[in-house]
């Protein structure tokens, strides 16, 4: 008998409140949100407050203006999240329901369109702000692990973004019948719980190499090479856990069963990984570029 793991009875909703006609619900999601903004904001403030970190001792910013900063970065997360999901994964659904873009609530985020949205606010509010593009990007990336673990963690309690059919120990039965829809699985069908890949991968492991560059390395003083870390380090963990996770349905047919969105034969790339490869390619260089630039400044 195959060992699996049941859903834990966790609700989506931390709790509900019912005003009249209306109710509110405070989610998980929502509160991984919230509390990773929070995380890497304080970080970001912890950083700045420590001058021998950064080139020539001088961090980008004061600790007040971080702030400011902040504000910008979560219209950045908002916007380029919701904007990246309706054109990278449902463009033919949204612009035949133009009306439903801007309701987030209903879920859809995507974390490419995200990472575009704020790249642009890096370089907006430096150039307002008279600061280095680099240094504010190596500040802003430390804090990003601590939010995608918690996301994660929320994807997984929301029985979401769950992995292939498994026949692992570890494997999770998760609940509703698109996760039970496994035609070659006798009785309940147990997946992959990609998203604590992903949370182990981007969250912890990612998250705890670049603090150990920051604040061993000295690696703040190379501006972009820990934003080089990280985009090529996120690119590499999505685009390793894509081969364990679920394709989204809008790619699934019966002659595409494993939903990708570019075949090689047997094999292909899920659009996933198809985001993730230019992420890799853009980190690896930009990280060479940041050294080989320290070195002809040195």
């Amino acid at each position: 008998m195959q060992a699996v793991i049941p859903f834990p009875d966790i609700s989506p909703e931390i709790f509900s409140i019912d005003i009249g006609s209306f109710t509110f619900a405070l989610r998980w999601y929502a509160m991984a949100y919230i509390v990773g903004i929070i995380i890497g904001w304080r970080m970001a403030v912890a950083l700045v407050r420590r001058p021998a970190l950064w080139r020539g001792d001088a961090p980008p910013l004061p600790p007040e203006q971080v702030d400011d900063f902040v504000t910008w970065v979560i219209l950045g997360i908002i916007l380029g999240g919701r904007l990246g999901f309706v054109l990278f994964y449902a463009p033919g659904y949204y612009l035949s329901n133009p009306l439903q873009i801007p309701m987030i609530w209903q879920g859809g985020m995507s974390f490419h369109g995200g990472f575009i949205g704020v790249m642009l606010v890096i370089f907006g509010f430096s150039r307002k702000a008279g600061a280095a593009p680099g240094s504010v990007a190596d500040m802003l990336v430390i804090g990003v692990p601590p939010g995608l673990l918690l996301g994660r963690i929320a994807n997984f309690i929301n029985a979401e973004l769950w992995g292939l059919p498994s026949t692992l120990p570890w494997a999770v039965i998760f609940p509703g019948p698109a996760a039970q829809d496994c035609p070659l699985v006798e009785g309940p069908c147990a997946r992959h719980p990609s998203q604590l890949y992903e949370a182990g991968l981007e969250g912890i492991v990612l998250g705890a190499l670049l603090l150990f560059l920051a604040l061993s390395r000295g690696w703040l003083k190379v501006p972009w090479a820990i934003t080089g870390t990280f985009i090529a380090g996120y690119g590499a963990a999505r685009f390793f856990v894509e081969f364990f996770r679920q394709a989204d349905a809008q790619y699934i047919t019966a002659a595409n069963p494993m939903g990708y969105v570019v075949a090689l034969g047997d094999w292909g790339l899920k659009m996933g990984q198809l985001l993730s490869l230019p992420m890799i390619l853009a980190g690896l260089a930009l990280l060479i570029w940041a050294h080989r630039t320290q070195t002809r400044r040195a």
